[in-house]
């Protein structure tokens, strides 16, 4: 477990960002996951493919090599997947551990070294807080595609607080942890299907 209370909040933050990828891609259809909403946009499939591909890229050896891997092709992390969806989420999910072993592993020592990505130098914090917003970007997208896509959006289950829903929802978290939707409980309810 990592020594630092920074350290330990930016995985805080990165498991908040996994619930809310669960929480999105499970109310989705095998169909859904990979249906873009109109020409020209990404699907869900497309951006957990993106995601992946680019934290394996920046999160394999990353003390060591330079964060942009030359066997990574960016352009065809925005194609259509070929296979089914339990093949992209593990793709997905080796990335996403990636960082987080990572994330975990890195020591006092290692918070001040300097490492590349694309030739630039980055201090490690840098690296750290690039990815995570990187990351929050794209889960933004992932929850408004698939909500876009969602066949009822009665039946959508909402990532923080309903619509109409602030005063009740204030009144039965505040002060606690599950102010935060989804993105701040403490355990994943379930894991990214």
């Amino acid at each position: 477990m990592p020594d630092s209370n920074w350290q330990q909040q930016a995985i805080s933050t990165l498991d908040g960002y996994y619930r809310m990828i669960v929480a999105s891609t499970s109310q989705l259809s095998d169909d859904q996951l990979f249906q873009k909403p109109k020409p020209g946009f990404n699907s869900v499939a497309n951006l957990l493919r993106h995601l992946g591909g680019n934290l394996r890229s920046r999160w394999t050896d990353f003390l060591t090599t330079d964060g942009e891997k030359p066997d990574r092709n960016r352009d065809s992390e925005f194609e259509d997947w070929d296979g089914d969806r339990e093949s992209l989420i593990a793709f997905f999910n080796d990335g996403w551990s990636r960082f987080r072993q990572t994330l975990e592993s890195l020591g006092e020592r290692d918070l001040q070294a300097t490492i590349l990505i694309r030739g630039e130098n980055h201090s490690v914090s840098q690296a750290i807080l690039r990815s995570l917003t990187h990351v929050a970007y794209h889960v933004g997208q992932i929850n408004l595609v698939a909500r876009m896509i969602h066949d009822d959006d009665k039946t959508w289950n909402w990532m923080t607080i309903q619509p109409g829903q602030s005063k009740t929802f204030n009144e039965s978290t505040w002060g606690t942890s599950k102010s935060r939707g989804i993105a701040g409980q403490e355990k994943a309810s379930s894991q990214l299907k």
